[in-house]
């Protein structure tokens, strides 16, 4: 019996992993195409958009927050950048990718502040970053794409290295530096410390304003790296092009393991969610599964997640 009660306690620990898992061999048994090399890197290249902005909201959730925006920041900010260096203009490509992270860590520094500043919920805060950051992303050139960037942007998005696209290395890369800090600095410790009791960490002399400040700031600059990969790998940026990107972030941080209570989860947990989503998606692609059943098993999904969370929440209370 204790085997059996040590078995289902790992299996409910590790139970993102056993998800991967199973999915990943029924895939295989499914499709003939999804174990090519061509498939995997296909749908590595897609989901590390999706990664790159659950990094950002791993650490938002990690505190007990929500950042709602990052997908209309996503937009905003490579519509502004993109508009800078399409063929033909004078400006460098360093100065749009500059321009589009500055506004991507100024909308998180926002969000942040009025967070932790002004005690404002963060779900009312992002909403309202996001419909302003989505309206003036469709302001921005009257709700039209910006095509016809330069080849030296593009090469951040399309581009490869050893035969691996460039934003797989990417969104590892940023993985793993997402990973680093919140298990090896002291701003990691503290943003666990903000998630599971802000009282208490301030009263241990941890600036817990300061941290949820800058845990938007972080969202708000994946966010914007997200934008750049994704205009760069389509060679256009595009006004909805973030659209929803916000929701498959949340879901990927959750599924992971990341409390929306906060205090709770990490990046492996992270990359799980990421990975099992994107193998969701490439999954019901190849299988010719309709995009509106796809939606439903999505928001099942989402909701399985959170049940799970808020259950676990409650046994470990």
């Amino acid at each position: 019996m204790k085997k059996k009660s040590k078995l289902l306690d790992y299996l409910v620990k590790y139970r993102v992993f056993v998800i991967f898992a199973v999915m990943f061999i029924v895939m295989a048994i499914s499709s003939d195409v999804f174990l090519t090399r061509g498939n995997i890197l296909n749908m590595l290249r897609q989901l590390s958009i999706n990664g790159i902005l659950a990094v950002g909201m791993t650490f938002v959730l990690i505190t007990g927050g929500i950042d709602l925006s990052v997908g209309a920041v996503l937009t905003f900010s490579a519509m502004v950048g993109c508009s800078l260096i399409q063929k033909g203009s004078p400006y460098p490509v360093i100065l749009a990718v500059a321009v589009s992270l500055a506004i991507g860590v100024g909308i998180g520094l926002i969000n942040g502040i009025i967070v932790a500043k002004g005690s404002v919920p963060a779900f009312i805060v992002t909403l309202g970053t996001q419909m302003m950051a989505a309206g003036a992303a469709l302001l921005l050139r009257n709700g039209s794409p910006i095509p016809g960037l330069k080849d030296e942007y593009n090469v951040i998005g399309a581009g490869s290295f050893l035969g691996v696209p460039l934003p797989i290395y990417i969104f590892f890369a940023i993985m793993l530096i997402g990973g680093f800090v919140l298990r090896r600095t002291r701003f990691g410790r503290h943003t666990y410390a903000v998630g599971g009791n802000a009282l208490a960490a301030r009263a241990c002399g941890i600036r817990d304003k300061s941290v949820t400040i800058w845990v938007y700031v972080i969202s708000g600059l994946c966010a914007a790296i997200a934008g750049v990969v994704l205009s760069a790998r389509v060679r256009t940026a595009t006004p909805i092009a973030g659209s929803g990107y916000e929701l498959d972030a949340i879901a990927a941080a959750v599924l992971g393991g990341t409390s929306l209570t906060g205090g709770i989860g990490n990046m492996w947990g992270t990359l799980a969610g990421v990975l099992i989503i994107g193998l969701l998606n490439n999954g019901m692609d190849l299988l010719n599964i309709q995009s509106y059943i796809q939606d439903i098993i999505q928001g099942l999904i989402i909701i399985a997640a959170v049940y799970i969370d808020v259950n676990t929440n409650k046994a470990r209370n």
